[in-house]
């Protein structure tokens, strides 16, 4: 079975803490048996490599590119254009495995191909608009780096207001954002938007979007996942939810005893001046003493939003590399297979697995991205 991923943020470990890509699929998650990873960008063990993308059977990987304000104030541009240019030298780097892909025609041919040995679509994107530096004009500017997919916030940004569950929604740059957006052909990722944003995006977007790394909030209530309102509105409008292994997002168990050390985290950085590094840190020690939920969890997830949503509408986006932990048997992207076998003891059909596992995600880009 075929894989496309809409989330992993392995880019930016391997430009800032040299990342070993190329390293074995079993031992480069580097984590240990606690599965914890220091904060993103983390230590040098990555979630993602080159023999791990192989041996899943990936045909399509989204390399977000993450350079948030609050720690690259000032180099935001520069930060996200150099992770960027990081994705387009992996491919050069490893042209029998790896292309830098630039059009939904190619992200979908690399899926539809027969070949199991056919390089992978590397796609690039950004992940929040800080890297924008409050610019419309710098969309173009992303485009032709190759940026094809742009999540539109991580945190409060001047074009999504605020982010997560409750706060202000879509400013008029950000109404400005999504337009600029689906005419140059990048496709909109939501994932992070607020409740007030994600609808007033609905308001205003003319083509397909997706959340590219969220579950369903009636089943966790962390406030990243989407209503099942949500879930209708983006299957309404052709897109998909991809989703994710965070395990803040998969179990409501999990969630509850981790909130309190995501509320530290903010709290430290904004009060007491402390570096979003070292609060990371002692975010993730704290978070390592945490059971992890278990992996079957996403079945669940991917149940509720085939009932709410419709098989068109599921898709997978991991969130590797971005996270301090993953699900209890799944330790980095070769254990994609995994999920896969969760889903079919579940009693998916083969035709609903190979739409969650990259029919759908390559559908919406050869429809956005020309």
């Amino acid at each position: 079975m075929k894989l496309f991923d809409a989330h992993c943020d392995t880019i930016g470990k391997i430009v800032e803490t040299g990342a070993d890509f190329i390293g074995d699929a079993e031992t480069a998650a580097g984590a240990g048996e606690d599965g914890a990873l220091a904060y993103h960008p983390g230590g040098k063990g990555l979630h993602v490599t080159l023999p791990g993308l192989r041996a899943a059977g990936v045909c399509a990987q989204v390399f977000a590119s993450w350079a948030w304000t609050e720690r690259y104030k000032g180099r935001e541009f520069e930060t996200a254009m150099t992770k960027v240019e990081a994705v387009r030298r992996l491919c050069d780097n490893h042209p029998n495995d790896l292309f830098f892909a630039l059009t939904g025609a190619q992200i979908a041919a690399a899926c539809e191909t027969g070949d199991p040995k056919a390089p992978i679509a590397a796609v690039a994107s950004l992940e929040g608009a800080d890297a924008l530096m409050g610019d419309i004009d710098n969309v173009a500017l992303f485009y032709e780096e190759g940026v094809r997919l742009l999540t539109i916030a991580w945190h409060d940004s001047p074009f999504c207001g605020s982010t997560y569950g409750d706060g202000s929604g879509l400013t008029s740059l950000g109404t400005q954002l999504v337009e600029a957006c689906e005419d140059a052909g990048i496709l909109v990722d939501l994932s992070h938007a607020s409740d007030q944003a994600f609808f007033d995006v609905c308001r205003v977007a003319k083509r397909p979007f997706i959340a590219s790394h969220s579950n369903c909030r009636s089943l966790c209530p962390s406030p990243r996942n989407l209503t099942d309102d949500m879930i209708r509105e983006i299957a309404k409008r052709g897109g998909v939810v991809g989703i994710t292994l965070a395990p803040g997002f998969l179990s409501a168990d999990y969630y509850q005893q981790t909130k309190a050390i995501s509320e530290e985290f903010w709290r430290s950085v904004r009060e007491d001046g402390v570096t979003v590094d070292e609060a990371g840190k002692t975010s993730a020690e704290a978070e390592a003493l945490v059971p992890r939920p278990p992996l079957d969890l996403i079945v669940q997830h991917v149940r509720h939003a085939l009932k709410v949503g419709g098989e068109d509408v599921v898709a997978l986006g991991g969130d590797l590399d971005g996270v301090d932990a993953l699900p209890d048997g799944f330790a980095g992207v070769q254990d994609y297979p995994r999920v896969i076998e969760l889903l079919a003891t579940a009693g998916l059909t083969e035709a609903q697995i190979e739409k969650i596992c990259y029919r759908n995600l390559a559908r919406v880009f050869r429809e956005t991205v020309v």
